[in-house]
């Protein structure tokens, strides 16, 4: 499983005072160096933050303004004032998230948010079920062994062989069984639910890539794409044949991550049921590839 990210944070002291907004960033204006800002050092300088004037000239607005900022006269600066600030104090995505909480603006998001978060990468080491971590194009990003013992292991896809809407519409190998009704209605979920990703992140490249090389590769695909739904995929059930433990009728449940934009699916049975059995035994099998099956339908590569 690849190691988990978790992000740092920071905890702001007490402000004390009218504006939470002024008070934070007069303290990240103090943590920051000059030489960190990529400012030449002063010797007479008597504190080892930043001078307002010298925020000002980072982030390209007046000193007066800044001023007004950390003072609480000012508490709804514009997005791009917050951006530039942002840029300037060279803030955390955390706390680039907070100042523009602060400031009553939500913030851009050019890209997706893949960082695996501390609770997500405690259900990976904790839970004894399958579970995966997609991002919000169905790439893969993490999983635990129980995951990677039931449907094969994914730790040599590489590049758009780990996006999981790419190998289906390859005819990748995979030990999902499904019906061809059923297939295209998981189809048509998972293309829906890829569109109202690139609507929200226009403007990340791994989204354009990946949508550009399912164009290009699958007419099946770009029909669908042209069809312009919009829908989240909200999965329910799944039908795994295991090269040990044979057909497994499992339920299966995507979670959302609250400051991520991520998707954790599990793999579950209801207690006391042969699923339920067949899962516990997942711990004493072992990992092996996923091979392709004997009957495969044909790939749809126009």
């Amino acid at each position: 499983m690849p190691g988990c990210r978790v992000a740092s944070h920071r905890r702001l002291a007490d402000t004390g005072g009218v504006s939470e907004l002024g008070s934070a960033l007069r303290q990240w204006r103090d943590r920051l160096s000059p030489a960190d800002a990529g400012l030449p050092a002063s010797a007479t300088r008597r504190a080892p933050g930043l001078r307002r004037e010298e925020l000002a000239q980072l982030a390209g607005i007046s000193v007066d303004y800044v001023t007004r900022l950390e003072q609480g006269r000012v508490t709804t600066p514009s997005g791009q004032v917050l951006e530039s600030l942002a840029r300037a104090l060279r803030l955390s995505r955390e706390e680039r998230e907070l100042v523009f909480a602060l400031g009553r603006r939500v913030p851009r998001q050019d890209r997706m948010r893949t960082e695996l978060t501390p609770s997500v990468c405690r259900l990976l080491e904790q839970l004894q079920t399958p579970v995966c971590v997609y991002d919000a194009c169905w790439t893969q990003l993490a999983w635990n062994r129980p995951y990677a013992v039931l449907f094969g292991d994914p730790g040599g896809l590489r590049g758009l062989d780990a996006n999981l809407v790419y190998r289906k519409m390859a005819g990748g190998p995979t030990r999902v069984r499904q019906g061809a009704a059923e297939s295209e209605e998981y189809l048509d979920a998972y293309v829906a639910d890829l569109r109202a990703t690139q609507a929200r992140f226009p403007r990340d490249p791994r989204v354009t890539r990946l949508i550009a090389a399912l164009t290009a590769s699958s007419a099946r695909f770009a029909t669908l794409w042209n069809g312009h739904e919009i829908a989240a995929l909200h999965e329910t059930h799944k039908t795994i044949e295991h090269p040990q433990l044979g057909l497994l009728h499992l339920d299966c449940d995507v979670l959302t991550v609250d400051g991520a934009d991520l998707r954790v699916v599990l793999f579950t049975a209801a207690p006391g049921t042969p699923q339920a059995d067949a899962l516990r035994l997942l711990a004493s099998l072992d990992v092996t590839p996923v091979e392709q099956p004997a009957a495969q339908p044909a790939n749809d590569k126009s």
